[in-house]
């Protein structure tokens, strides 16, 4: 027999037809397929999830799609997401760690175009991603463009551009030309000992964002904390720096993290890694609560601290790369110390 594969329908661009305010999801999952019915690389059967503009998806609707996508995994080879573009790396992000393992794939994709625009790149992505699932590889993948990126590694990066997603610190999992489709680097799965593929689809929507600025206020830390929240990500300054004259924000957090607050600590750069033990400001921060986020994007930062917090035993998650989130890469030299291959 052959491959047979779901199509989950969630809204978003790809699905949306103009209406008296602007663009609005209106197609459901057949209709999609009935506009690339021409060209299905096997048997695919649709079902709707949502019929949403993915500005709106948020913690329990991430919940909801995993659980749609493993049922139908049950009884198919893979499964194909179409979802709009604004939050579509968040949604890779929080399925990549609920499906965590998941022996079978899962492929994100959509369009900067709706479906029937005459220009559309909808009907490409949506018959590449289907291209993807039939690989009968495991794991969560965001298919758009030429590109195939592990749900944990994308960013969108451009918003009118149809080459709109980027890998970011991670290789490509994979790429399209003229001789098909190529799965160069699968999303691993390194979980911790005796743990295996289980359907786990908590979450904790209580965690904050905060993005540094020149001058934040030790007290939004406060407020953080007063607000209910149980986990704070920070995008710090370039490896991980925190003023800490005048506005004592290293001393606010450390204060934040005793009270019980998870705080995952990332860079506002794009690429590369936040280290903490670079300078001395970072020294002896990395302990207890506080967590580096090394090379994560942002997105997966708030979506692994959602999805720790949600589980029995967060911490023995927050320790492992689950799903290729992070990389440690080489370490960076010892303060005061240069390396002798910056002379070379």
């Amino acid at each position: 027999m052959g491959k047979k594969l779901t199509l989950l329908a969630t809204g978003g661009t790809i699905a949306s037809t103009p209406g008296e305010n602007g663009l609005i999801p209106t197609l459901r999952g057949e209709e999609l397929l009935d506009m690339v019915r021409d060209a299905l690389p096997c048997q695919v059967e649709a079902r709707d999830v949502f019929m949403m503009d993915s500005s709106n998806m948020q913690p329990e609707e991430w919940c909801a799609l995993a659980k749609a996508a493993h049922q139908a995994l049950e009884e198919s080879d893979g499964v194909v997401i179409t979802h709009g573009t604004d939050t579509m790396a968040y949604t890779a992000s929080a399925l990549s760690f609920m499906l965590a393992g998941i022996p079978k794939p899962v492929i994100l994709t959509g369009s900067q175009l709706p479906l029937r625009h005459p220009l559309s790149d909808g009907r490409s992505n949506l018959l590449r991603a289907m291209a993807a699932a039939c690989q009968g590889v495991g794991g969560v993948y965001v298919s758009f463009d030429e590109k195939l990126i592990s749900g944990v590694r994308c960013v969108k990066t451009h918003t009118t551009a149809m080459d709109a997603f980027a890998s970011i610190n991670g290789p490509m999992a994979g790429h399209f030309d003229a001789e098909g489709m190529h799965f160069d680097n699968p999303q691993p799965f390194t979980p911790p000992q005796g743990e295996g593929y289980c359907l786990r689809a908590t979450l904790d929507p209580r965690v904050f964002l905060l993005k540094l600025i020149p001058g934040t206020s030790p007290g939004v830390l406060r407020f953080v904390r007063e607000a209910g929240y149980r986990g704070l990500v920070i995008e710090a300054f370039g490896l991980g720096g925190l003023h800490y004259i005048r506005r004592n924000l290293v001393r606010a957090l450390e204060e934040l993290a005793d009270s019980g607050m998870e705080v995952l600590v990332v860079s506002q750069c794009l690429h590369e890694k936040a280290d903490f033990s670079v300078y001395e400001v970072g020294r002896g921060m990395m302990q207890g609560h506080i967590h580096s986020g090394f090379d994560m994007t942002t997105e997966a930062a708030v979506c692994k601290l959602m999805w720790a917090l949600g589980q029995k035993e967060p911490m023995k998650w927050m320790k492992v790369p689950v799903v290729g989130e992070y990389s440690l890469g080489r370490p960076l030299p010892a303060p005061g110390s240069v390396s002798p291959e910056r002379f070379l």
